[in-house]
């Protein structure tokens, strides 16, 4: 048996780690750098910052943030529309529910804490609607619903709409007629586009259905003979004029044109799926078209999501998972990722602080 040597951590190249000084501790930026140079939970925080900066700061990259899981109720809105404001964010992938709830803060609406003494059966009889700890008034929700049915009158039946098209109507709406800030005023003035992939599973994708159906129902309810349903078995042979290969292909066509690709995800699901799928999209598409043209590939990539990846979900599945999938670079290529397993509500607000700190404009001292 070989005897065992006894290295030091520096003669192997290995990175030496440092004691967080509270002392030496100025900014959030400070805290976040020190961080990284600590160990578990904190390191990754620390070099999810330091890989979020880099990808922020790269002028050739793209940034596409993905976005799951009720952040507007949980208000990181703001954080988001900062975001875009500062161009930060080139790209918003999101499910429809994050940008409804989030347009009822936009229309001066507002979310309340819920009382554990209320219980649920209480809540439906007084129209409010439980996510965790907080609550939607459906009253909101039934607003959303003026101002989404107010963008569709004024883009009248034109066809085919996409989710990009809507998303940055609604944008021109909150412009002209709203005076609160918002993701879709930002993302709208600053040019983002925003796609939302399962569009009708959301507040918005319901708004849309029953707008299409309410300009056809005269002539459902002289077809419904048979009581209410059978005039919304009428109603639904007339559908939307929406297709979502428009939103596939446009956001496939600003990715083929960008130099690095980055990607920033909170959560998981259809918004982080659908954001990654275009290299596999491309790849098909060459090898059963006939083509050869060279998959884009994200080289930058963060996650803040609590789900492990032994749970074989994606919301869980690590960076290293999709390249697997040819999805993304290796580090070998000079891929950099960062997944940090937490609730979003308690590290991304941190993550922002520190990256105002650093990209913000300088303003003049007066």
């Amino acid at each position: 048996m070989q005897p065992r040597e006894f290295h030091d951590g520096a003669q192997d190249g290995l990175e030496p780690l440092e004691p967080l000084d509270p002392e030496k501790i100025r900014s959030f930026s400070d805290l976040l750098v020190a961080m990284g140079k600590t160990a578990f939970g904190g390191r990754r925080l620390g070099e999810a910052y330091a890989v979020l900066s880099e990808m922020i700061g790269d002028p050739d990259c793209v940034v596409v943030m993905s976005l799951s899981g009720a952040m507007t109720i949980a208000k990181m809105g703001k954080i988001i529309s900062a975001m875009l404001d500062l161009g930060m964010v080139q790209i918003v992938v999101s499910t429809g529910a994050l940008v409804a709830h989030g347009l009822t803060e936009s229309v001066g609406k507002v979310h309340y804490r819920h009382h554990p003494s209320m219980k649920d059966e209480e809540l439906f009889r007084k129209g409010y609607n439980r996510v965790y700890d907080t609550l939607e008034m459906e009253a909101n929700l039934n607003y959303v619903e003026h101002v989404v049915s107010q963008t569709l009158k004024r883009l009248g039946h034109q066809a085919p709409l996409s989710s990009e098209l809507l998303m940055r109507e609604l944008g021109r709406t909150l412009v002209d007629e709203h005076e609160g800030g918002g993701i879709l005023k930002s993302a709208f003035l600053k040019g983002v586009p925003v796609y939302i992939p399962a569009f009708t599973d959301s507040e918005m994708g319901l708004d849309v259905a029953t707008w299409s159906m309410a300009s056809n129902l005269d002539w459902a309810r002289s077809q419904g003979r048979d009581g209410d349903l059978s005039v919304l078995r009428a109603l639904h042979q007339h559908l939307p004029t929406f297709n979502p290969y428009l939103d596939l292909n446009s956001y496939t066509e600003r990715l083929l044109t960008a130099k690095r690709l980055g990607i920033f995800t909170i959560g998981g699901g259809v918004p982080r799926n659908w954001a990654q799928q275009v290299p596999p999209y491309i790849e098909i598409g060459n090898i059963r078209l006939g083509l050869n043209v060279k998959p884009p590939r994200f080289q930058y990539g963060v996650r803040i999501c609590p789900e492990p990846d032994y749970w074989g979900g994606l919301s869980g599945c690590t960076y290293n998972e999709g390249i697997s999938w040819g999805k993304f670079v290796t580090p070998q290529e000079g891929g950099r990722y960062a997944e940090v397993l937490s609730d979003a509500t308690v590290v991304w607000p941190l993550l922002m602080m520190g990256l105002l700190e650093r990209f913000r404009p300088k303003t003049s001292p007066p």
